[in-house]
């Protein structure tokens, strides 16, 4: 069944349709849509669960760990600030291995003040131990908060999915929504292992030594590596029900590319028509898609990415002192390439601005047109 929604509602689907008994709500613009919906449901008995309604972001996200360890499937949503807030908890509920799963929707931090799209708000985030996921549209917001649980679920992490500002959370749009027979086949009922039992008492965060602590994050690092292969997994098995797959990259046109662009996010939508306009104009451009971002997939960009000598990334975000967090990343999973390519960074879209097709074309003829290193990131101001 398909109906016209935002992508914030694509979210709160998602969440009914997990059958998520506990959402710890904090509304924050332009997140609040989220909690609007399911709120609207809870009150009109739709929504088989309870809604937390708390103080604040930390307070949100501290119950869902709380309540995560209980047992039950959780969610909440923040943007920006609120997950700034957060961070404190954010180590807790990787630490505690609670498979909570957040939406995001991708906020400019302050300040000054803004509500327009830009990743620097999750990105300031992904040492935290969270599987993070980056959404073209609202139908992959949708489904990517369903495969966020089944994927948690299975290597005890908690997972954010992020959606951009306003770009996609409130971009209207034709969403598929999934039979709740199928999600209910798809997605099985939360069993975690280490959940409080009154029957079998023990310790949580206790005080441990060094060596124990060392141990403790070397297992976590170890299942955090896995989510690459079981979010492949994963995908394929959505993508057997439901008829849509992602992949945690995907690459676009890339058999004979001179030079390729890498976005994240709505931009990849834009660039989808770039290519193919450079493309008939006799330009070999190709594209590749970066949907899961920790734990990074170094190994799949390599296998797509081999042989290529132009590399593009475009980021909506900044790491001041350095440049694109995107790029720093993909720089560092070729630093061993053998073909040694130019990987060169366009900062476009912070703050929400506009990157349009022309401006995407842009870039791609500048790449392919220098023969040297770049070292320092290109701003893009002109959009």
């Amino acid at each position: 069944m398909k109906e016209f929604m935002t992508g914030n509602h694509a979210v709160a689907q998602a969440v009914k349709l997990c059958r998520t008994p506990l959402i710890a709500a904090y509304p924050i613009t332009p997140q609040t849509p989220i909690y609007e919906k399911l709120s609207e449901w809870e009150a009109t008995g739709v929504l088989k669960g309870i809604m937390m309604r708390t103080e604040s972001e930390h307070s949100a996200m501290a119950s869902c760990i709380a309540a995560s360890l209980t047992g039950v499937r959780t969610f909440t949503a923040t943007s920006s600030q609120g997950l700034a807030l957060m961070h404190e908890m954010l180590h807790f509920a990787a630490g505690c291995r609670t498979p909570v799963v957040m939406a995001n929707v991708n906020r400019i931090i302050a300040a000054p003040w803004g509500f327009w799209a830009d990743h620097l708000d999750s990105l300031s985030q992904r040492d935290t131990g969270w599987i993070q996921f980056y959404c073209e549209n609202g139908q992959e917001a949708m489904d990517s908060v369903i495969q966020a649980y089944k994927i948690s679920e299975q290597v005890y992490l908690p997972a954010m999915v992020n959606l951009e500002a306003f770009l996609v959370s409130h971009f209207m749009e034709p969403v598929e929504i999934p039979d709740q027979d199928a999600v209910d086949h798809f997605l099985p009922p939360l069993d975690l292992p280490h959940k409080f039992d009154v029957e079998k008492p023990g310790f949580l965060m206790t005080v441990v030594s060094s060596e124990l602590y060392r141990k403790y994050r070397h297992m976590a690092q170890v299942s955090m590596d896995s989510v690459k292969d079981v979010a492949v997994r994963v995908d394929r098995e959505f993508k057997d029900v439901f008829g849509r797959g992602y992949g945690i990259v995907e690459p676009i046109a890339m058999e004979d590319a001179e030079v390729v662009i890498v976005t994240a996010g709505s931009i990849t939508s834009t660039a989808r028509l770039a290519i193919r306009s450079l493309r008939e104009q006799g330009h070999s451009v190709g594209l590749l898609k970066i949907r899961l971002f920790r734990p990074f997939p170094n190994e799949a960009l390599q296998q797509v990415l081999a042989g290529k000598k132009k590399i593009a990334v475009i980021d909506r975000n900044n790491s001041m002192g350095s440049g694109g967090i995107f790029c720093q990343e993909l720089k560092a999973a070729l630093v061993h390439s053998e073909d040694r390519p130019y990987i060169y960074n366009y900062i476009a879209g912070v703050g929400g601005t506009d990157v349009n097709p022309e401006v995407i074309q842009r870039i791609a003829l500048d790449a392919m047109e220098r023969s040297e290193p770049m070292d320092q990131p290109m701003w893009i101001m002109e959009e």
